[in-house]
């Protein structure tokens, strides 16, 4: 998995700084309930009729057993001992006291963790299959992808204030356990005719009170292309979302009303613009971050183990 370098953590130090001076604020009456409204989100905190509740961020669903100790300490130290898994991957704490939501946020800072961006109409939880670099059927584990996108759109300030939430989805397999046609960009792992890598991209999808499956807004990107193409997918509806209803700011709804075709003319535009650019990914970055995501060395269980565990696993779906 990803592991923080000295920047990656002194972002995070840093943030949960200014959230606790933002609270402290707060609590002194020097901030008021819709100027501490904005801050409290960037950090992951709902204000809720009973208590606060905290979504800290479980990037693609992988953590290690340091981070799930963690969170255990945490549960029992300022929550009622539990917490609450979403499908996004994180986790919700839905007890605890303001004023002690900025100790949690160091504990979290402590296993490379924190709750930025799991609020807001910004960029959520980039997530992927559950199975993710160790089933059979993937063309290629779309973990270290998933951590570029994390990487690139984590306090992005172009996109902190996007008309709605905004949720990607990637994932390497032809089944699609990680339900990408209903997010706002579904990423498919492809390969093309002369074996290159890319992604086939679906935009527009989502559940809610309007469910849509997103439509393909184009057959195969290539991979170095990837976060060009996303950024200008994110301008064009931070430019022409709908902000005057939240029911009907989401980017499905633009779609919608555009028509697919309509809305890949005004992507592939800003795109052209954008392309060339220093978002083009090079292979060495790729490599890098692939490097976080060696495979495990599994080992191969003999004949009567694998026939126990097959037997044990049909029992348990009766």
């Amino acid at each position: 998995m990803y592991q923080y370098n000295t920047v990656d953590q002194t972002i995070v130090d840093e943030r949960v700084e200014q959230f606790r001076d933002q609270t402290r604020r707060f609590l002194a009456g020097e901030l008021s309930d819709d100027e501490f409204l904005a801050l409290r989100l960037m950090n992951g905190l709902y204000m809720q009729r009973q208590a606060p509740m905290l979504r800290v961020a479980i990037p693609y669903g992988l953590m290690s057993a340091v981070q799930l100790r963690k969170l255990a300490q945490i549960a029992r130290t300022y929550d009622k001992g539990y917490g609450h898994f979403t499908t996004r991957t994180n986790i919700q704490f839905n007890w605890p006291k303001l004023e002690q939501v900025p100790d949690i946020l160091a504990e979290l800072a402590q296993v490379q963790m924190h709750a930025i961006q799991t609020s807001g109409n910004c960029i959520r939880n980039t997530t992927t299959d559950h199975f993710a670099g160790i089933t059979a059927d993937e063309i290629e584990d779309p973990r270290p992808w998933c951590e570029i996108i994390r990487q690139w759109s984590t306090l992005h300030p172009e996109f902190a204030y996007l008309p709605r939430k905004f949720k990607i989805a990637v994932t390497g397999s032809k089944e699609d356990r990680a339900a990408s046609q209903v997010h706002d960009i579904g990423l498919h792992l492809v390969v093309n005719d002369q074996g290159e890598l890319g992604f086939e991209v679906l935009v527009g999808g989502g559940l809610g009170r309007t469910p849509v499956i997103g439509k393909v807004i184009r057959d195969f990107l290539p991979a170095l292309d990837l976060l060009s193409y996303l950024d200008a997918i994110l301008r064009v509806y931070n430019l022409k979302g709908r902000r005057d209803n939240k029911y009907k700011a989401r980017i499905k709804i633009l779609v919608e009303a555009m028509g697919i075709d309509a809305f890949r003319e005004l992507v592939e535009a800003e795109w052209e613009l954008t392309r060339e650019s220093e978002l083009r990914l090079t292979q060495e970055e790729i490599n890098r971050v692939k490097g976080f995501f060696v495979p495990h060395s599994y080992q191969t269980l003999p004949a009567d183990s694998a026939r126990l565990h097959q037997h044990l696993e049909k029992k348990s779906r009766l």
